[in-house]
């Protein structure tokens, strides 16, 4: 069995080197030892050393058991937490200590050095939803993204909650606040806090700051009794630089490129995924967290850097990388068939979400980047001139069958001096309020999968900062907490109502009802599930208007169901209250039409009463 997932290692087809490779406890003869596996080719004369042998570099010697570069030892009597490294002489003649790039724990930084932990047997309490779980291609998935250090933040005595102190807070408020997943940005090993875990160093040993791997499992054990999915960010692109890390490992460029690609864009090291080995070790780590902690679904961070080198089309693709990916992603679907692989892609690559033996990568979503782009460019402007840039809004449904797509409000758009959503907003404080409000009203409207980044829903003119936590006081002030409340009602409607969610990929679903408008910049258009009729109606600008004809595809009485401007929210109540009767002739190009009342920047969601 060894020899065959070594073989498999070798050849770039391995998703469990983290079983093999590593610190391993293990039983014989009724006695406890830990079996350790290193796997550097350019090494000689290796050694474990740790607080059990006062690291002393002549006491446990490893023995290298396969030409391929293999080194192996097993030790009597070891613990839990107990620190260690390798010391080998590496490729230059120079002796080393490194991590172990397997390990499953980590000394918290600033510490280097990785640590023992007994990854078995942790008691799962979560089999309903593992048994019931799929990739949510026709359910409602509405996801909160969130850095897990900086949500509530540290306490008065400086204490980093953990990952079981998290979850005391963070389950009750996400079932209130009606998200359906939680992902959260990397928690593997990383030194650097400014990174958030985009250039780690561990990428099986889970990040120290918050507890241990057991913890995390419990984290993730709770969210799915609460009926709340998890996923996991995950950088596959790059690593941190430092040199007791992963850089030069044996002395050679054993993970990394060994020309000109190796420094990446962010100054880190980019792994060669066209590397067989390497290609084994990233997809083990991303089978790992799934496997030994149950996340529904893997995030890769920057796949445009994969399929491209340095993510610019204008250099060429990167084959190797390219067939990693698609490597990866029909691994993982095989081992875990309703587990989702989620693109954080910015290109225009045909077939990101297209199943791998179609051609495609085999992601089963994509981060919509250009909706995200074009929708906040299109808020930020004076209504005078949306007219101009009436487009912005319309262009995405002209490419949304392309790929499964999702609809990202994340960090990336609230950090680095771009400000937070709501700053964004055109207007005064009053009007950001109000756009705010049909923004997201028209992020639930819009088909494709929903992610909000933590903060989103109190509508904070402060820019995220890892050092500090979300600004809770803002739920004190009516204004922001009405935010609050919005995002929370579309959440309950967006899970109610299956026109919002159901074969939302399927082109008769969805049907413009007023799309060229461009003078009044106003929107409307219909979503259809068999017998639900959904219309979503947006003003775009300051305009009120007391009766407002919407072009209909079906006759019928139509119930207001949502309204952004109602002062629940934050609005000045200019709803529709009672039941809106379509009146019938040829409007617009449409059999009928209903005249309604639109509130200055309001949006609006009807349903046809049957």
């Amino acid at each position: 069995m060894a020899f065959g997932l070594l073989y498999d290692f070798l050849n770039g087809q391995c998703i469990d080197a983290h079983n093999y490779f590593g610190a391993h406890f293990i039983e014989k003869d009724g006695k406890g030892y830990v079996t350790f596996r290193l796997y550097a080719p350019m090494a000689d004369d290796v050694s474990v050393i740790g607080e059990w042998n006062n690291w002393d570099v002549g006491k446990d010697k490893m023995s290298k058991i396969d030409d391929a570069g293999v080194w192996e030892v097993t030790i009597p009597g070891l613990q839990n937490y107990q620190c260690y490294k390798y010391h080998f002489k590496n490729a230059k003649g120079k002796y080393v200590d490194k991590i172990d790039p397997y390990a499953f724990y980590s000394e918290l930084r600033p510490g280097t050095c990785s640590r023992l932990f007994d990854i078995r047997n942790f008691a799962w309490h979560d089999d309903p939803w593992m048994k019931s779980r799929t990739r949510n291609f026709d359910k409602p998935m509405s996801i909160y993204e969130m850095h897990l250090g900086s949500w509530k933040g540290k306490a008065e005595d400086g204490h980093q909650p953990s990952y079981e102190e998290v979850a005391d807070s963070l389950i009750p408020y996400i079932k209130e606040a009606g998200f359906t997943h939680v992902e959260f940005m990397p928690l593997i090993q990383y030194p650097f806090d400014g990174s958030w875990g985009y250039q780690g160093t561990g990428f099986f040993s889970i990040d120290s700051r918050y507890g241990n791997p057991f913890q995390l499992m419990s984290l993730v054990d709770r969210l799915h009794q609460a009926g709340i999915g998890c996923i996991i960010d995950f950088a596959p692109v790059h690593f941190a630089t430092d040199k007791w890390a992963l850089a030069k490992y044996d002395g050679s460029y054993l993970y990394e490129y060994s020309n000109k690609w190796r420094v990446s864009p962010w100054g880190s090291y980019q792994f060669d995924l066209g590397k067989d080995p390497v290609r084994s070790f990233l997809m083990s780590a991303m089978n790992y967290f799934v496997d030994y902690f149950h996340f529904d679904g893997v995030r890769v961070d920057a796949v445009s850097n994969i399929i491209y080198y340095n993510g610019d089309s204008s250099i060429g693709q990167n084959d190797g990388a390219v067939e990693f990916i698609k490597r990866l992603n029909a691994k993982l679907h095989i081992a875990h068939d309703s587990v989702m692989m989620i693109a954080e892609d910015s290109t225009a690559y045909s077939g990101t979400t297209r199943p791998t033996e179609y051609g495609g990568l085999g992601f089963d979503y994509k981060w919509d980047l250009g909706w995200m782009n074009d929708t906040l460019k299109y808020y930020s402007k004076d209504p005078v001139y949306k007219k101009w840039e009436h487009y912005n809004i319309t262009f995405s449904m002209a490419y949304f069958y392309s790929d499964n797509f999702m609809l990202p409000l994340s960090h990336d758009e609230v950090v680095h001096g771009k400000g937070t959503i709501i700053n964004k907003m055109w207007g005064d404080y009053y009007q950001k309020f109000c756009l705010i409000r049909n923004l997201y009203t028209y992020q639930f409207a819009h088909p494709g999968k929903k992610l909000n980044f933590m903060g989103n829903e109190l509508g904070s003119f402060d820019e995220w900062d890892e050092n500090k936590s979300l600004p809770w006081i803002l739920k004190s002030f009516p204004a922001h907490d009405s935010v609050s409340r919005l995002v929370r009602d579309l959440n309950r409607i967006y899970q109610h109502e299956p026109a919002m969610y159901f074969e939302e990929h399927n082109p008769e679903h969805f049907h413009w009802l007023m799309v060229d408008n461009a003078n009044d910049s106003i929107y409307a258009f219909q979503r259809k599930v068999n017998d639900d009729v959904l219309v979503f109606v947006f003003n775009m600008t300051t305009n009120y208007y007391e009766s407002y004809g919407i072009p209909l595809m079906e006759s019928g009485t139509y119930e207001e169901i949502f309204n952004s401007d109602k002062d629940v929210y934050g609005g000045d109540n200019q709803y529709n209250g009672l039941p809106v009767d379509s009146e019938p002739g040829s409007f617009e190009g449409l059999p009928a039409h209903m005249n309604i009342k639109l509130a200055s920047f309001g949006a609006c969601i009807f349903k046809k009463i049957k």
